[in-house]
């Protein structure tokens, strides 16, 4: 009857959460995912090996013998270049941190691993994209999204990965990753930057029509270091704070002995 059937149910659930839950072989994940980051980095540089150097004959007539004079003429390519670059290091700065935390990978973080890798493979794509309509138009700005939505669905699928890595994290996260551990608030700032800077990029795109590729290419550039000098600014604010912390709590206990070897009489004067 209806009790069979809901009971049915509730078994193929059980059945299919299990499934996602089982172990996955974590070195295999970080193999596979260096693999794919290589073969991305590497069809970059030969993009730009193959398109953006100039024709030595065109070198001699239109610029007169100037190599830096023709190469500055490639300028917008080696900006979307040396951003989209930036972009894959990051992101797999991002992947490194996460599973160097991650103890046990499932089927389902290696499933969202796979769909990250998926659009991470299309961050040429959106090189190439980008660097052909360098020129004021609307076809710029759309290249500009399409490069934003790649970037926001290859972190966030990063982002997903520890979600459901602190679902169970006792089982799959060291420590340190978990909630209240020494490293959860980094690891929150690094997974959730890029889904809101690409995100934030492409409603700039909506509500500003000079937005253009090179500033959307110098916010790729500026914001691995602004990451980084954030997180320099952290860890020294950290240390002045227990530095203060420490100072004070000596001086208290430097007090409370002073009180205690004065004599009763001295202390009621």
């Amino acid at each position: 009857g209806q009790g069979d059937e809901e009971e049915e149910e509730h078994h193929s659930l059980e059945t299919f959460t299990f499934y996602l839950s089982e172990p996955l072989s974590k070195e295999r994940v970080e193999a596979f995912s260096d693999g794919v980051y290589a073969i991305v980095a590497t069809l970059l540089i030969l993009d730009i090996c193959e398109d953006n150097v100039p024709d030595p004959r065109e070198v001699e007539e239109k610029f007169h013998g100037s190599l830096l004079g023709a190469l500055s003429e490639y300028g917008p390519n080696y900006l979307a270049y040396f951003g989209s670059f930036l972009t894959i290091g990051l992101l797999w700065f991002v992947h490194h941190s996460l599973f160097l935390y991650v103890t046990k990978a499932t089927r389902l973080m290696g499933l969202l691993n796979i769909l990250s890798l998926a659009f991470i493979g299309g961050l040429p794509l959106a090189y190439q994209l980008t660097s052909e309509f360098a020129e004021k138009s609307h076809n710029e700005i759309e290249a500009i999204q399409v490069s934003c939505v790649i970037t926001f669905f290859a972190s966030i699928f990063q982002f997903a990965i520890w979600t459901t890595a602190l679902l169970y994290e006792r089982e799959t996260l060291h420590p340190f990753a978990r909630y209240g551990g020494k490293e959860h608030a980094f690891m929150f700032a690094k997974l959730a930057l890029y889904p809101c800077v690409s995100l934030g990029a492409f409603f700039l795109t909506c509500l500003l029509s000079e937005f253009s590729t090179a500033i959307f290419h110098l916010m790729q550039i500026v914001i691995p270091f602004a990451f980084l000098a954030l997180r320099i600014f952290v860890r020294i604010s950290l240390t002045v704070i227990k530095a203060a912390m420490s100072l004070s709590r000596h001086k208290v206990v430097l007090l409370e002995e002073e009180e205690a070897c004065l004599s009763p009489t001295e202390t009621l004067s």
